[in-house]
This record gives C-alpha cells, sequence and structure tokens, in this order.
C-alpha cells in the first residue's frame, strides 16, 4: 500500500469531497481522484460510493479511514518533531470532559496546562454524553465509570464516592417516615436508599420533593435545607468540615472512578502525554480529599 496514495485518501475523507480536499490542500483534483482510484484497484475495495453531487465513505472505506487517520498524523507529527529538535508538546488538543469535573475543576486545569504549554491550543468540550473519540476528532476523554470498550485505552486518575447528605436543621427520619430529598434528573430514584454507618447499613424511604439536573443545583439546595441527597464526597467535603452540611453516612456500591481515555490503536502524542501527567501532578494519589482541596483551592 503506497503511503502517498493513502494520504491522498484521508486527505478527502476528512474533507468529505475531492473539490474540497483540492482547495483546502492546494493540489489538482485530478491527481488526488487518481490516487484514491489506484489505492481502490491496489486493495481490490471500494472506498466511496460517487454520485451525481455526493461522495460517501464505504463500509471498508470508513473503516480503513478510522485506522489510519491517526496513525498517518502521529506520523506528521514525529517528523515536524523531529525537525524541530525535540517532541515539545504543540498543536490543538481537544477534549472531552465530565459536567461536573468541568464546572469544579476543569477550568483551573486547562488554565494552569495551557500556562506550562504555551504552544498547546486546549480545547475542552463539556459534556455527559458518550462521545465518539475518532469520528468527533478528540485527542483524550475524561469519563466516570466508563463501560468497557475495545477500542480505547485509559487510566483511572481519581476516586470519588456517593455520601448521603442534608443540612443540620433536617432531622433525621424515625421509623418509615419517608423524609424529603433531592434528586438529579426524571429518573425514579427508589423509594428508599440504604446507607452505609459505622454501625451497619440502613434503609431510609424517601421523597423526591425536587428534581434538578445538575449536582451543583442539588447541593445548592440541600444547603437551604429542603431535603437530604446523595451527591459525591468531594463536592461536599468543605461542607462536612464547615458544619453547613452533615453526613448521614454512605450510599451502598458507590464507588466513583474518573478515567483518561484515548484510542488505544493510536500512538500518544506528546500533547496527550504532557495533560495525562499533568493531571497526575495535580491529583498524585486519586482521592476524593485531593480533589475537594483542589476544588477549594
Amino acid at each position: 500500500m503506497e503511503l502517498l496514495a493513502l494520504a491522498d485518501f484521508n486527505l478527502v475523507a476528512r474533507h468529505g469531497g475531492f473539490g474540497k480536499a483540492a482547495r483546502a490542500a492546494g493540489r489538482p483534483k485530478a491527481t488526488l481522484s487518481r490516487r484514491v482510484s489506484e489505492l481502490e484497484n491496489s486493495l481490490d475495495l471500494r472506498l466511496f460510493e460517487r454520485g451525481g453531487r455526493t461522495l460517501k465513505l464505504t463500509q471498508e472505506g470508513r473503516a480503513l479511514y478510522e485506522r489510519t487517520g491517526a496513525l498517518l498524523t502521529e506520523l506528521d507529527e514525529t517528523a515536524a518533531a523531529i525537525a524541530a529538535g525535540g517532541d515539545k508538546p504543540k498543536g490543538r488538543l481537544r477534549i472531552s470532559a465530565p459536567m461536573l469535573f468541568s464546572q469544579t475543576a476543569m477550568g483551573r486545569l486547562a488554565a494552569g496546562f495551557a500556562l506550562r504549554h504555551p504552544q498547546v491550543r486546549l480545547e475542552v468540550t463539556t459534556d455527559d454524553r458518550y462521545v465518539d473519540m475518532i469520528e468527533e476528532g478528540f485527542d483524550l476523554a475524561i469519563r466516570v465509570n466508563p463501560d468497557p470498550d475495545e477500542s480505547l485505552v485509559g487510566r483511572i486518575f481519581l476516586r470519588d464516592r456517593l455520601v448521603v447528605v442534608a443540612s443540620p436543621t433536617l432531622k433525621r427520619p424515625n421509623g418509615h417516615l419517608a423524609v424529603p430529598a433531592v434528586v438529579r434528573g426524571t429518573v425514579d430514584d427508589g423509594a428508599a436508599w440504604d446507607i452505609r454507618r459505622p454501625s451497619g447499613t440502613s434503609r431510609i424511604a424517601v421523597d423526591p420533593v425536587l428534581r434538578l439536573s445538575s449536582l451543583m443545583m442539588v447541593r445548592d439546595a440541600i444547603r437551604a435545607g429542603i431535603g437530604v441527597a446523595r451527591l459525591p464526597l468531594s463536592l461536599v467535603s468543605h461542607d462536612l468540615a464547615a458544619g453547613t452540611l452533615v453526613r448521614w453516612g454512605d450510599v451502598e456500591r458507590s464507588d466513583i472512578t474518573l478515567w483518561t481515555l484515548y484510542p488505544s490503536r493510536r500512538l500518544l502524542s506528546a500533547r496527550v502525554s504532557a495533560f495525562l501527567d499533568y493531571l497526575k501532578e495535580a491529583f498524585p494519589k486519586g482521592t476524593p480529599d485531593e480533589l475537594a482541596a483542589y476544588i477549594g483551592g
């Protein structure tokens, strides 16, 4: 497989057409078309569906693009780094991060990283949904308790857990009486919560009186004394220390892990490696207390 033909195929696939690719690269459209045809012939595969005005990747073409696009980018970056006499991080770094982590810590992390690596153009997108890193062009994703994904590798950099907390003015329930609760989202949180305390596990009945879309909103609501809530320990550590909230116990089986994920078939760029090192420096032990201190700092 000729490397130049493969590079031209990726160029056309990335821009979605021969004309757009030719204009972006300043290359003749006919040359790109010929190179892609030669690649198709050598592979004995059709890589594009060619319509009157449209050009669409075939299933085989998309598979080839996903598997070779990042590798070609790495080759270009490696060559550029060697030519520049080093592997100093530079260029664009796109990160997808969950909402709560972004609201509490990502702004400070991003600023510190940018100050340390001024040649990197960091872009952070906040989204709790699953993102397709290859399709959407992300270099790194931060995810909470991610499902296994054979196409991604990564590491845990923070651990947290859910605790049941409330204002000191809210009385703990007696017997089977339901306690007012603030929950996140519109899903049914169930009629009772299991709480683990040093003395053992108990169950409290709850009555969701507020349903809010973010955990920051939930925390602010329970500070006002309206009900009890299940929140990450790192988010309420300062309130617990100050006595503005009290801890009723821990939520059973509520371990939270934050992962950094990246495509397994892609060599780590200097930019991604630098950001991973920066996270490790910010959270060397990866504990809830470290995250709470970082947020409070």
